[in-house]
This record gives structure tokens, sequence and C-alpha cells, in this order.
């Protein structure tokens, strides 16, 4: 009988699993993700800002016309994509307790890289309208060239499967064969 290989991406602590309506709120309220892509072998992770629509139930963000992040899409389509939000750090009187808080979406899917300049603008802007809310093309900035448009690549990711976590305790779990700590530690 083959060896059975571990299943990827199941979640060892289901009880920190979240459901959509959760991952929805938080890549609207998130700031910064990171996009994984390869080249040939290699890893390559990539800070981004970034816009979830869910009419698309894609996730946008872009880059340079050229570039790492381009030229590993263009061979590579399959990503990952990573937010999260971190709290204060939980000690314990175990080693292998010391936990932090934290929060995160991980989704992964298929990268197109969009063409149309009309679809450009309306995720450019989507994307502007989530980082600053209420502020209008041609009102409180100048509108999105053409010649920024040529510079600049616009990415969807498709998802295909997404995970959110959810891991905000107040405290590390203790063991009882160790002197519990001290109040001072546990603030």
């Amino acid at each position: 009988m083959p060896e059975q290989k571990p299943v990827l991406n199941k979640m060892r602590h289901s009880e920190y699993a979240r459901d959509e309506q959760w991952i929805v709120h938080f890549l609207n309220q998130a700031e910064v993700g990171h996009i994984a892509t390869r080249d040939s072998n290699q890893p390559y992770i990539t800070p981004t800002l970034f816009w979830y629509s869910p009419d698309q139930h894609e996730i946008y963000f872009h880059s340079n016309i050229m570039g790492q992040v381009r030229s590993n899409i263009e061979h590579n389509p399959e990503v990952c994509f990573e937010v999260s939000r971190v709290g204060k750090l939980l000690p314990s009187n175990l080693a292998l307790e010391f936990s932090i808080q934290y929060q995160s979406v991980i989704a992964f899917g298929k990268v197109r890289i969009i063409e149309n300049d009309e679809e450009k603008k309306r995720f450019l802007y989507g994307l502007i309208e989530k980082y600053f809310p209420g502020m209008e093309p041609g009102v409180h900035y100048r509108p999105i060239t053409d010649n920024e448009l040529r510079r600049t690549s616009v990415y969807a990711i498709t998802i295909d499967k997404w995970s959110g976590k959810d891991h905000w305790h107040d405290k590390a779990d203790q063991g009882d064969e160790w002197p519990l700590l001290d109040e001072e530690w546990l603030r």
C-alpha cells in the first residue's frame, strides 16, 4: 500500500475556522496582503495593496508592467494570497504553548492579467475606494491617465478555495506541570 500523504491546506484547529461572511468582512478591512508566486521552483512573495470584489469573487492587485511578479504570473498563474492581522504576544509556562493573537485569510487560485483598459480602470478605482472611501476621481484627485495604464499591470485572482482563521485569545494555554506565570507576564 502506498504511503498516505497529509492533506494539504487542512486546518489543524477547526475551532478557529471562520465562515465566508467573516472572510469577506476581513478582506474588506485588511490593509496589506501577500501574493505568493513562483519562478520555476523558486517561491516569491510580495506585499501588496488589494481589493476583493464579491461580485466577481476575485482579488485584485497591481504592479509595474514589467518585473518579477508579472514574469512569474505569465509563466505560472497558480498563486497563494495571504492577509493577516496580529495582536499581542501570549506567554506561557510551557515552551511550546507560547502564542500570539492573530486573524488571517489564505486564498488559492489562478491569476489572470487584465488587458482591457476600462476593466483596469474599474479595478484600480475599486482599490482606491477601498483605502480612501468617498474620494472621487475628477473631484478629489486627477483620474488615471492612459499613460499610467500602459505602465501598470492589473491582476485578478480567481479564487478556487479560501479559509479564514481567528485565534484571538486573551491568554496562551498554561500547564499544571510547571509553576504558573506571574500576573505581570500575562498582561
